[in-house]
């Protein structure tokens, strides 16, 4: 009787720096999102990129594609007072002093849902030094015949109101296309200047600035870095921002749940990896836990949804 073989060694599963990987698809269309922060990895149309995303093998950089929750963008110094408290929270944008894009983009998201076209990723977000609150939170991205459709949604499980602003990053790809020659449609009224620190200092009409896009033109010499509002929407309560490279172009649209919107070009600008133009869709601007402006306030059990989206133009 032959002796048995030893069994050959299993290999480890092998790690990514964005943790599990669930990827959809409709038609032409194929997106994939993350467990580290939930977020916006990829997303093509014939496998041609529609955002400038990231490989699996690679961690997020510059935001790209990451959930803002439960505020978007910079909190001055990271204090803000809710609730007749004061608060600190930590310091993520060092160099700046500020505290920056929320607590959940780097968190391990869970699979709720998965079906074809369709996944449901949710985290609770627990209290923790700098802020007092439970939070659910539930992200639904969905591919259908116009692109991707993302609805978040947060709920106050906590017995205390809490404060919430959400906002997501996704960068519109570009391909070869260099920065000058992409054409910009962003249809707001008002943009918003800023500090030193990138921080809120005043708000001005577009209207004779570099910054005015309500007509599509050529970025050209442009830099943004820049956040507006009074956004013009379309018969069906959207607002639409384009961006059109030469072989590409998409569109990112947005409910009455984002009354705020940015747009930053350094990427595309530096070709930093894929190179795209962010779009972000924000439900209030930078600094809002201290401004108060279109900030949401949750009571508990209350909760709050917005959707937004990526069509190819």
């Amino acid at each position: 009787m032959s002796a048995l073989s030893p069994a050959a060694p299993v290999e480890p599963a092998r790690a990514l720096p964005t943790g599990e990987q669930w990827t959809i698809g409709h038609g032409g269309f194929e997106a994939t999102v993350v467990e580290v922060g939930g977020g916006l990895r990829t997303l093509s149309r014939d496998g041609v990129d529609v955002v400038a995303g990231y490989a699996a093998e690679e961690p997020c950089a510059s935001g790209r594609g990451q959930q803002l929750m439960p505020w978007p963008n910079r909190l001055r110094d990271g204090r803000y007072a809710f609730g007749g408290t004061e608060h600190q929270l930590p310091i993520t944008e060092v160099p700046r002093g500020n505290a920056s894009h929320g607590l959940v983009r780097w968190a391990l998201w869970e699979l709720v849902e998965l079906e074809d076209d369709r996944v449901t990723v949710g985290y609770r977000l627990h209290p923790q030094p700098g802020w007092d609150h439970f939070l659910d939170l539930r992200t639904t991205y969905l591919l259908d015949d116009s692109g991707l459709v993302v609805t978040a949604a947060a709920r106050n499980v906590g017995p205390t109101a809490a404060p919430f602003g959400y906002g997501a990053h996704p960068y519109l790809a570009i391909g070869d296309t260099q920065l000058p020659d992409v054409e910009l449609h962003v249809p707001a009224a008002t943009w918003v200047e800023v500090d030193d620190r990138l921080l809120p200092a005043a708000t001005h009409p577009v209207d004779g600035q570099p910054c005015d896009f309500r007509e599509p033109h050529r970025v050209g010499e442009v830099t943004l870095d820049t956040a507006y509002t009074d956004v013009l929407r379309d018969d069906d309560g959207m607002w639409r921002v384009t961006v059109a490279a030469a072989d590409r172009g998409a569109t990112l649209w947005a409910d009455a749940s984002f009354p705020w919107l940015q747009v930053f070009t350094a990427i595309a600008e530096d070709r930093k990896g894929e190179v795209g133009i962010a779009v972000e869709p924000m439900s209030c601007p930078a600094d809002a836990f201290n401004s108060g402006r279109d900030l949401v306030v949750l009571e508990p059990g209350e909760e709050w949804t917005g959707t937004w989206g990526i069509s190819p133009a």
